[in-house]
């Protein structure tokens, strides 16, 4: 089997999941890393670290930023004379299209948020989750390269082995391209959910405490406020259900949910959230689930290892205190 992982990154920032896809490929034998981009010495550094056995790099300035026409061709021809059997994609926007655009040119297929990956002589086998998350189906690739994106999370991340090297290899980048990029612009600092370990959501119930003497929207910023400190407490990203995002109490950019963000973190919290199916389907893969609701009937219960019923501005500060105190902070 040769495979081919495809390492997501923005400037040098590499996404996470693209060491667990690294990790993944290793398990099938001896791996190629592809990293495009200008000046990613660093990424290719990493590549090799953390387990590549060589790397395909094309560096070239007309890289340097993310347009979908130059990457899939790259991509695209490098398959083609390198004929690799699968390649492997961290799930994200960038990964998506790339992989689509590129397994149209090489009449291939794609297989998307793929939790669980299984590699035969002449296909690959994949498990993914369907109808939000509530069946598992396996679907089956005899094309070659089979283009494969993974759920974040889904697969550990490997070892890093310092100063670790291999094979490398340069590639020609294909520049054409009709899209131009005339810069960046950014409402927020960035939220990372899918690769955050801790998540510590809060939903409509944070506006829910008329005892605080506050109108709506005060009770849930100071509702977020006591989510927020927990959540850097314990290390984590703060979360929303969609009904405090269109509530106006977060923004989008913290949605978990079907309509969000799909996270699997090793601990999620979840604050005044009432369980609908479409949160449900966005956190139900979270390895440990702690929900806090006054209403003792909330769906979030059927989920939870753990359940409070009670009050979040009682229950959250002295949750704080504890985990300040056990953790030495």
């Amino acid at each position: 089997m040769k495979t081919w992982i495809y390492i997501d990154h923005f400037k040098g920032e590499v996404q996470p999941g693209s060491w667990e896809a690294l990790g993944l490929g290793k398990t099938f034998g001896a791996v190629s890393a592809i990293v495009f981009g200008s000046g990613v010495d660093a990424v290719v550094k990493a590549a090799f670290e953390y387990g590549a056995d060589e790397v395909i790099v094309a560096d070239d300035a007309a890289l340097a930023d993310y347009r979908a026409e130059p990457y899939a061709s790259t991509l695209s021809a490098l398959a083609s004379s390198g004929t690799p059997d699968l390649i492997l994609f961290p799930t994200t926007a960038r990964t998506r299209e790339l992989s689509a655009m590129s397994s149209l040119d090489l009449n291939s297929g794609v297989l998307t948020d793929v939790t669980a990956v299984e590699v035969g002589a002449d296909k690959v086998t994949v498990t993914r989750p369907i109808y939000e998350g509530k069946v598992l189906e396996k679907t089956v690739c005899s094309a070659k390269p089979a283009f494969v994106t993974l759920r974040s999370r889904a697969f550990p991340k490997p070892a890093v082995t310092a100063g670790r090297t291999g094979t490398l290899t340069k590639a020609e980048a294909k520049a054409d391209a009709k899209s131009t990029v005339e810069g960046y612009s950014a409402t927020e600092a960035a939220v990372n959910l899918g690769d955050a370990s801790v998540i510590v959501s809060g939903g409509r119930g944070v506006s829910n405490n008329p005892s605080l003497g506050l109108d709506e929207k005060a009770t849930a910023q100071k509702g977020f406020d006591l989510i927020g400190e927990l959540a850097s407490v314990l290390g984590g990203a703060v979360g929303g259900s969609r009904a405090a995002v269109d509530a106006g109490y977060i923004t989008y950019a913290h949605q978990v949910g079907q309509t969000g963000k799909v996270v699997a973190p090793d601990l999620y919290i979840a604050n005044g959230i009432s369980g609908a199916i479409q949160h449900l389907v966005g956190m139900r893969n979270a390895k440990l689930i702690v929900a806090i609701n006054k209403d003792a009937e909330a769906p979030i219960f059927t989920q939870a290892r753990f359940g409070v019923v009670g009050d979040l501005f009682a229950i959250v500060p002295a949750l704080t205190a504890a985990m300040k105190k056990k953790l030495g902070k």
